[in-house]
C-alpha cells in the first residue's frame, strides 16, 4: 500500500467533520462568554436607540432651566463617560472579533480536511472506475477473440 493508499485509508476510516461551535464553545472562560455577549448587545440596534434615548434625556436634563444642571451645556462630563464608554468598550469587541477569528480558523481547518477527503474518495473511486473498465475492455476482448476463433 503506497502513500496515498494509506492517507485515503487514514481519512475513510475516521470521522473527519466535526461541531466547530460546539468545540469552540467548549473552550470559552467566563470573561469570554461575558465579552462576546456585551459586544453582541453593543452590535445591536436596542443599544444604540437605548443610548441615543439616554444620550437626549441626559442632555434635556441638563439643558431645562428649572434643573439643577449637575453637566452644563458643553456637556463634558458627559463627554467623559463617552470617552471612558469606548476606551472600555473597543477592546471588549476586539477579544470578541479575535475570539470569532479563531472560530473562523478552526472551522476552515475542518472544511479543509472534510474536502480533502471528498476529493481522496472521488480520486479513488475514479481510479478504481477506470481499472474496472480496462478490465471489461480486456474481458470484452478475449470474448471477441474466443468468437472469431469458434
Amino acid at each position: 500500500m503506497d502513500n496515498k493508499e494509506k492517507l485515503i485509508h487514514s481519512y475513510i476510516d475516521k470521522k473527519v467533520s466535526k461541531n466547530i461551535n460546539e468545540e469552540h464553545k467548549d473552550s470559552l472562560t467566563f470573561g469570554d462568554r461575558m465579552a462576546d455577549k456585551l459586544a453582541d448587545y453593543a452590535g445591536s440596534w436596542s443599544f444604540i436607540f437605548t443610548f441615543g434615548f439616554l444620550l437626549i434625556v441626559w442632555m434635556v436634563i441638563n439643558s431645562v432651566a428649572f434643573i439643577k444642571h449637575f453637566d452644563p451645556y458643553p456637556f463634558i462630563l458627559l463627554n467623559l463617560v463617552l470617552s471612558c464608554l469606548a476606551a472600555i468598550q473597543a477592546p471588549i469587541i476586539m477579544m470578541s472579533q479575535n475570539r470569532q477569528e479563531a472560530k473562523d480558523r478552526l472551522r476552515a481547518q475542518n472544511d479543509y480536511e472534510v474536502n480533502l477527503k471528498a476529493e481522496l474518495i472521488i480520486e479513488d473511486l475514479h481510479t478504481k472506475a477506470d481499472k474496472i473498465i480496462e478490465n471489461q475492455e480486456k474481458i470484452l476482448k478475449l470474448l471477441e477473440s474466443q468468437s472469431q476463433k469458434e
